[in-house]
């Protein structure tokens, strides 16, 4: 068993935090503090401890110096702030001989944030690569690691995997919740057991596809990964998001030649336009123009996915079936939610996006579980484990690192 934290021995030291405040974020406003709030737990634990408490945490992906321009955790830190009831310390530098001077000036309970770890990628991608000497580094800022960012834990980076090589470590309070659910709900299901994704880029999926087409019933898809498919099947699909690989549609086309009878994809939808951003349309998926861009489900959809919904006993939903924030694409997200509203079944929703739509169209508290997991999370359903959890130290070995 993973070492948990409240077996960890943390009084009065200086604690590294792994927490996963990836949210969604625009112009320093935060949409969504969900991942905030579910790290909570832990940082409140660590103060009652009288630990300093130092918060690693990545934003989005960043591949050039402008990305930084907008991805900081300056209001991430902020936000934190107010929920937490006591100042937090934010330090714009990271591998910087300044952080370990502030540090040291910190006193018991004090919380220190530094900036997203991947400004580390540009340009060498220390952050992301798990290099030695930044994975050292960050160890060396404290004396205990926390791994608490579930939805970080399926990337071997140097803030997630490379600083348990270095400090002794455990996951907090929000990994051991996501764990623990998503074992009880999700490891053994019940059948039929059907599985809802929606997303962008397939490639990104594809591993996850493949492997959760055997566990489950039904596979229902919309958005990218919908339309990757559509156009494998020679579908016109506009100007919709949508893979370019010759390689990867071969391989779409052998994945629905082998899964007729599980793989569920629109019939209709509501489309737009690359040349008008008030036009608004209903299509059948065979009426769709070479300029109009696919951006909801139709309601021949809905009732399609809703033959497999009513019959399930289990349903994990990781991703929304369009751009459910602007109004007029919103329905099939909220029709598919209140579809899984009224199943007598167990609900487990899964993914940032999809988090973020079940509270901002009213839906929070109407189902099983809602998991702020997103890829770690099909991939631990998958796989069985994560790397980012195999590489925190195992309960028996605490009494060998405590000595």
């Amino acid at each position: 068993m993973k070492q948990r934290i409240e077996k960890m021995d943390v009084k009065d030291k200086t604690v590294i935090v792994r927490c996963d405040y990836n949210v969604p974020m625009h112009n320093g406003i935060i949409f969504d503090d969900t991942k905030i709030v579910e790290s909570l737990e832990t940082i409140e634990y660590l103060i009652k401890n009288n630990c300093k408490i130092i918060i690693l945490s990545h934003m989005g992906k960043v591949k050039t110096e402008e990305d930084k321009l907008y991805l900081s955790l300056e209001p991430v830190a902020k936000r934190l702030k107010e929920l937490v009831g006591r100042e937090v310390y934010f330090s714009k530098t990271i591998m910087d001989p300044e952080v370990q001077t502030r540090i040291d000036a910190m006193l018991p309970k004090d919380i220190l944030m530094l900036e997203n770890t991947r400004f580390l990628d540009v340009p060498n991608k220390l952050e992301s690569s798990c290099d030695a000497q930044t994975s050292a580094y960050f160890a060396s800022l404290g004396d205990v690691f926390v791994m608490d960012a579930f939805a970080s834990c399926h990337r071997a980076h140097a803030s997630t995997v490379g600083i348990t090589k270095y400090l002794p470590s455990c996951i907090g309070f929000s990994v051991e919740r996501e764990l623990i659910s998503l074992d009880k709900f999700l490891k053994n299901p019940e059948h039929p057991f059907t599985v809802i994704m929606g997303g962008a880029k397939v490639e990104d999926k594809l591993e996850l596809i493949e492997t959760m087409l055997p566990k489950c019933d039904h596979l229902l898809l919309a958005g990218g990964l919908a339309n990757s498919f559509l156009k494998a099947l020679n579908f016109e699909i506009g100007s919709s998001l949508a893979t370019e690989s010759n390689r990867t549609i071969e391989k779409l086309k052998q994945i629905m030649l082998n899964n007729r009878e599980k793989l569920m994809l629109p019939l209709d939808a509501i489309v737009g336009s690359t040349y008008d951003e008030n036009y608004t349309r209903y299509r059948r998926i065979n009426e769709i123009d070479i300029n109009e861009v696919i951006l909801d489900i139709g309601i021949k959809t809905l009732d399609k996915y809703k033959t497999a919904i009513y019959g399930s006993k289990t349903i994990f939903l990781n991703g929304t079936m369009g751009v459910y924030e602007e109004e007029r694409y919103s329905n099939g997200t909220k029709e598919l939610l209140n579809a899984l509203k009224t199943q007598n079944a167990v609900v487990v929703v899964g993914g940032g996006d999809a988090v973020s739509a079940v509270k901002t169209l009213g839906f929070k508290g109407e189902f099983t579980y809602l998991s702020c997991g997103g890829g770690a999370t099909l991939e631990y359903l998958v796989k069985g484990h994560l790397v980012g959890i195999d590489s925190v130290m195992e309960e028996s070995t605490i009494e060998v690192l405590d000595v």
